[in-house]
C-alpha cells in the first residue's frame, strides 16, 4: 500500500511492539501463577514456552505484517486472494475489540486508584483500622474501597470514559506522532519505575525468604496443567493471536531484522515478569501477605496498597506503582484499539481520524455495558458470566488461540512457497541458521502446543 505508515526509528519500533505486549497480565497474572505453581519451576517453564512458543508464532505474525504491510485481514487476502483464510485475521480483529471494552474498563479502574492515591483518599480509612486491627483491618478496607469502587455505575464510566478519549487523542495523531512518540516516552518510565520498586523491595526485611521462593525452584508442583498454565501465560503475555502483532509489523521498515527484534521484544517482556516477581515477592513476605491470593485485582487493588500502608512515604510509592501499572495498561489499549483502525483504513479507506472515531465511538457503548456487569447490570448472565467474564472468558481462552493455531498453519503449509523464508531472511540479505527449526516448531509444535491450551481450557 503506498502510503503505508511505518515506525520512524529502531527504538521506537522495539518500544512500541515491547508495549503492545507488556501489559496487566506481566502484573497481576504472572505472580499469581508463580506463587501456585513453584515458584521459579513455573518460570523456568515460561522461560522455556517463550522460546519454544513465543518466539517462533511473533515470527509468524511479523512475516505476515511487514511482508504485506496491511491489517490483519488484507494479509490473507493479498497472500491468498480466492481462500478463505481471511476469515483468521476477521476473528484476530474481532478478539482484540472484544478484549478492548473491558480491558478499557480495567484501565478506568487503574485511573481511578492513581487519582485516590494522588489525592490521599485510598488511604484515608485505613490508617486508624490498621492501628487497632494490624494487617487483617487493612485488608478488610481495602477490600471494602475496591468493592465500593467497582459495583458502582458512575465514578467507573468516568474514569472509562477519561481512558477512551486518551486512547482516542493518541491514536488520531498517527503511528509516528502518536504510537511511537508515546511509546518512546511511557516504556522507559515504565522500565524506570520497575526499577525503583526492585531496589526499594530488596530493602525489606524479609526480602532474601521472597527472593529465595521465587527463585527457588519446587519441581514436586510441576503437573501437565502446570505446564498449560506456562504456554498460556507465553501465549498471553506476548499477544500472540490478537493481530497486533501482524498490525505492528506491518509499520515495521523492510530492512527490520525480524529474528533479532521478535527476541529483543520476547525477552523485554518477560524481564517484565521477572522484575514484578522481584518486585511483589519481598514485599509480600516482609509485610506478611505471603499467604493470601496474588491474583488479579486482589493482588493489584487490594495486596499491594496493604504493602504501601505498611511503607513509609505511603502516598508516594502508591502513586508511583499506579502510574506504572496505568503505562502498562494504556500502552495495552492502543495496540488492541490500532488494530481495528488499521483494519478500517485499509479495508475502506478511511482517513485516520475518521477511522479512530469509527472505533472508539461504540467503545462507549461496550464498555459501559461491561462497566456496569460489575454494579447494576451483574445479575444479566451469558453461560453464567457476567458480560465483563463473558467476553474476557471468550476472547482470550477460544478465540487467541484458534487464531494462533491456524496462522501457524497457514503460514506453515499453505503460504506461498519460500515466503517465511524470504521475510526471515530479508530475501536472502541476512543469513539464518534456524530456519529449518523454526519452520519445523511454526508447522507441528506450536499448533499442537497452542491446541493443547485451547482443549484444556475447554475441559478444566
Amino acid at each position: 500500500m503506498a502510503g503505508k505508515a511505518q515506525f520512524g526509528s529502531k527504538i521506537g519500533l522495539i518500544a512500541a511492539t515491547v508495549g503492545s505486549a507488556v501489559g496487566l497480565g506481566n502484573v497481576w497474572r504472572f505472580p499469581a501463577e508463580t506463587q501456585s505453581n513453584g515458584g521459579a519451576a513455573f518460570l523456568l517453564l515460561y522461560i522455556a514456552c517463550v522460546f519454544l512458543l513465543g518466539i517462533p508464532v511473533m515470527l509468524a505474525e511479523f512475516s505476515l505484517g511487514r511482508g504485506k504491510r496491511s491489517d490483519a485481514v488484507g494479509v490473507f487476502r493479498k497472500l491468498s486472494p480466492h481462500s478463505g483464510w481471511w476469515v483468521v485475521g476477521a476473528v484476530a480483529i474481532l478478539a482484540s475489540y472484544l478484549i478492548l471494552s473491558f480491558y478499557m474498563v480495567v484501565a478506568g479502574w487503574t485511573l481511578e486508584y492513581l487519582w485516590q492515591s494522588m489525592t490521599g483518599y485510598l488511604y484515608e480509612p485505613v490508617n486508624a483500622v490498621a492501628a487497632n486491627a494490624g494487617v487483617e483491618g487493612l485488608e478488610q478496607q481495602f477490600k471494602l474501597r475496591m468493592q465500593e469502587f467497582i459495583v458502582q455505575d458512575s465514578r467507573p464510566l468516568i474514569m472509562t470514559y477519561i481512558m477512551l478519549l486518551i486512547n482516542a487523542g493518541i491514536l488520531m495523531m498517527g503511528v509516528q506522532k502518536g504510537i511511537e512518540k508515546m511509546s518512546n516516552i511511557l516504556m522507559p518510565l515504565l522500565f524506570l519505575l520497575l526499577l525503583i520498586f526492585a531496589g526499594v523491595s530488596l530493602t525489606f526485611p524479609k526480602a532474601m525468604e521472597g527472593l529465595e521462593f521465587f527463585l527457588n525452584p519446587d519441581f514436586s508442583k510441576i503437573t501437565p496443567s502446570v505446564v498449560v498454565n506456562a504456554l498460556g501465560q507465553a501465549f498471553f503475555s506476548l499477544s500472540l493471536g490478537m493481530g497486533i502483532l501482524i498490525t505492528y509489523s506491518s509499520y515495521f521498515p523492510k530492512n527490520t531484522k525480524l529474528t533479532r527484534t521478535a527476541v529483543t521484544v520476547s525477552m523485554l517482556d518477560l524481564l517484565v515478569a521477572i522484575m514484578m516477581g522481584v518486585i511483589i515477592f519481598p514485599a509480600v513476605k516482609s509485610f506478611g501477605l505471603d499467604e493470601g491470593s496474588l491474583e488479579g485485582a486482589t493482588l493489584v487493588f487490594v495486596t499491594l496498597p496493604e504493602v504501601f500502608a505498611q511503607m513509609p512515604v505511603t502516598q508516594l510509592w502508591s502513586i508511583l506503582f499506579f502510574l506504572l501499572l496505568l503505562v502498562a495498561a494504556l500502552t495495552s489499549t492502543i495496540s488492541l484499539a490500532e488494530v481495528s483502525i488499521a483494519f478500517m483504513q485499509d479495508r475502506f479507506r478511511l482517513r485516520r481520524t475518521t477511522a479512530c472515531i469509527a472505533v472508539i465511538a461504540p467503545l462507549f457503548v461496550l464498555s459501559t455495558l461491561c462497566s456496569l456487569s460489575q454494579g447494576s447490570l451483574s445479575d444479566f448472565r451469558i453461560a453464567g458470566f457476567t458480560l465483563f467474564d463473558f467476553l474476557d472468558n471468550t476472547a482470550t481462552n477460544y478465540m487467541l488461540p484458534l487464531v494462533a493455531i491456524f496462522t501457524c498453519i497457514y503460514l506453515g503449509w499453505f503460504a506461498p512457497k519460500g515466503y517465511f523464508y524470504n521475510e526471515l531472511t530479508n530475501h536472502g540479505s541476512i543469513s539464518t541458521r534456524i530456519y529449518t527449526t523454526l519452520l519445523f516448531v511454526v508447522r507441528f509444535v506450536a499448533p499442537i502446543l497452542i491446541a493443547v491450551i485451547l482443549f484444556a481450557k475447554i475441559f478444566e
